[in-house]
């Protein structure tokens, strides 16, 4: 279902739809159909999320040929005002016991359809049933675009950066000697909120042996002395860009020997990519630089994910800093730098931090210290 969502001047959306289809173009593709999530918010500034119901935008890469907004009659006054008739976008409603599908393939030449990448599965295969189409994924053609992003959008995402950082600096407040983690996690959550996120997206309170789950979340386990803790958090402002950014705490010295020189080589390799980050250098090479400071120290081992991914609209979004992407880094690109080391059963570290590619480097969106901060 679409929603209102954020407002975008009409230069931008004109400026974006006039982008994916040259993209589309190059890609070879009759037509992109992009379904409710945060492709659609970022074409159009229309939120929600898709349902058993269709509602699509269509995008020919035909630049005689109009959008097309395919939406249930009975959602569609949900838009507001979003300026569609501005944009030169054909509306095609429908209401419930009529076939949608076709609505999205009437009028398009022939040749294949590029599909957002997040369309449920129903969508997809009637759409197939309707029309006998090549489909493909829209990501590597709207990645194009989403990747770099805008003047507008950078200063939203160091908007949102400031604000986490803000969350960060009362963490220790909340993170107490004998409160669980959930106990944190609701004060963390709330804190959020209060600094100007529109929600709490996640909230991780990794204590002891669970921060060495990168992915844990919250649980009922008591925080003890000696525990180093693993904080993850963020999300979005009410314009959908989102904050991700992660300090590692520990309640009086830990108790584990060997934190402090393992947390010593995470900071470096941290550091170290951040350092690595320029136009040219490529997304693997950013990866390689943190992952070779560990394995110097001799802990490769314990660094068992990528070391970051982009952020935008989406908390995991292109470019992926990863081995084996050999993407060239690009001014106005957003991405995580987060190292990790884990070790099972004991104890986790992580340090995260947003950051830009600049015209000539880089730029640190959060700024907290980095330091094992020691309550």
């Amino acid at each position: 279902m679409g929603t209102a969502a954020a407002p975008l001047d009409v230069s931008t959306m004109q400026a974006r739809l006039v982008k994916l289809r040259v993209a589309a173009t190059k890609a070879g593709m009759a037509a992109v159909v992009v379904t409710p999530g945060s492709d659609l918010r970022y074409l159009i500034g229309v939120g929600g999320s898709s349902f058993e119901r269709l509602t699509a935008l269509v995008v020919p890469a035909d630049s005689d040929a109009l959008p097309v907004f395919v939406s249930p009659a009975l959602e569609f006054a949900e838009l507001g005002d979003v300026p569609l008739d501005e944009l030169g976008v054909e509306v095609r409603t429908w209401v419930d016991g009529d076939d949608p599908y076709p609505l999205v393939l009437r009028g398009l030449a022939a040749g294949r359809l590029a599909v957002s990448d997040m369309t449920p599965a129903l969508h997809v295969l009637r759409l197939a049933v309707a029309g006998e189409r090549e489909q493909v994924l829209a990501g590597p053609v709207l990645r194009e675009l989403r990747m770099r992003k805008d003047a507008a959008e950078i200063e939203q995402l160091r908007q949102v950066g400031e604000a986490i950082d803000r969350v960060h600096e009362r963490v220790p407040h909340f993170l107490q000697l004998g409160r669980t983690e959930a106990q944190v996690g609701a004060d963390i959550a709330a804190a959020i909120v209060e600094e100007g996120h529109a929600v709490a997206e996640f909230v991780i309170v990794g204590s002891g042996p669970n921060g060495a789950s990168p992915h844990h979340g919250v649980s009922d386990r008591v925080i003890e002395r000696g525990d180093v803790v693993v904080v993850d958090i963020g999300g979005p402002l009410p314009s959908g860009y989102n904050s991700d950014s992660t300090r590692t705490y520990a309640v009086g010295p830990p108790r584990e020997s060997g934190v402090l020189a393992a947390y010593a080589a995470l900071h470096a390799a941290q550091q170290a990519a951040v350092d690595a980050v320029r136009p040219g250098v490529t997304c693997e090479q950013v990866d390689h630089a943190a992952r070779s400071v560990l394995e110097e120290a001799g802990l490769a081992e314990h660094f068992i994910h990528r070391t970051g991914h982009g952020i935008g609209l989406d908390v995991h979004e292109e470019p992926y800093i990863v081995s084996g992407n050999d993407l060239p880094l690009e001014p106005g690109m957003t991405f995580s730098v987060e190292p990790g080391v884990y070790f099972a059963g004991r104890w986790g570290a992580r340090i995260e931090d947003i950051v830009l590619v600049t015209a000539d480097g880089v730029e640190r969106l959060n700024n907290r210290p980095h330091d094992l901060v020691e309550l």
